[in-house]
């Protein structure tokens, strides 16, 4: 059988773009391939999709999941994404938030969740707030535990009242809501109540993260 020129690189390519097998109990949130399943609040052009991984580079704009797994509507989960930062770059995984459109009438600054947890996502931008700290609730400051133009896997788990979050399968984080907790300096969206479901953020046109093997598996 005769090769047909290019036709290598192409299966190759189809290859790399296609999303591994998750984990046993866990489902795939992203395709690797297209934003189905996914919604985009503020500018889209910030997210765009290579090599199998959801690239965020641009004004702020988040991603968040409303596909059918769970109806989008998770409370108790492990979450997975695996992670690369560009040098200088910031970014973040929200859970139990909401889809929220930008604009005059949301928060003070329109661009980001007002409802759920930010998981930082940051090696060495000017924020001092590093990768994994659950963002102005518990704050890693200064040393970052993952490294840029490296993978990494942010591993974020909330089961009742308790937040906890691994990287690298070294634990960071282990937070558990006082009952008396007003959601801090981020407001009373920053609570544990109900469910809610995932977003990926894109911070700004100097930050460069990629996201893939989105991966969740429900807790009972």
């Amino acid at each position: 059988m005769k090769a047909i020129p290019g036709l290598l690189p192409l299966l190759f390519a189809a290859l790399q773009a296609a999303a591994p097998a998750p984990e046993p109990g866990f489902t795939s949130l992203f395709n690797g391939k297209d934003f189905t399943g996914w919604k985009i609040a503020g500018p889209p052009e910030t997210f765009s999709i290579k090599d199998g991984a959801i690239v965020a580079n641009g004004a702020a704009s988040h991603a968040y999941y409303v596909g059918p797994f769970g109806n989008h509507s998770f409370r108790n989960f492990e979450l997975k994404v695996d992670v690369m930062t560009r040098p200088g770059s910031n970014g973040g995984v929200y859970v139990l938030t909401e889809y929220q459109e930008t604009g005059e009438n949301v928060r003070a600054s329109g661009r980001f969740p007002s409802k759920g947890f930010e998981i930082q996502v940051n090696n060495s931008h000017t924020d001092r707030i590093r990768t994994g700290s659950l963002y102005h609730v518990v704050d890693i400051l200064d040393e970052s535990p993952a490294k840029d133009d490296e993978w990494f896997t942010e591993d974020i788990i909330v089961s009742d009242d308790t937040i906890t979050v691994s990287v690298n399968g070294k634990q960071v984080v282990q937070w558990k809501q006082p009952a008396d907790w007003d959601g801090g300096r981020e407001g009373p969206g920053r609570r544990i109540t109900g469910p809610g479901t995932i977003a990926l953020q894109g911070h700004d046109p100097k930050s460069t993260v990629y996201y893939k093997n989105i991966r969740i598996k429900p807790l009972g």
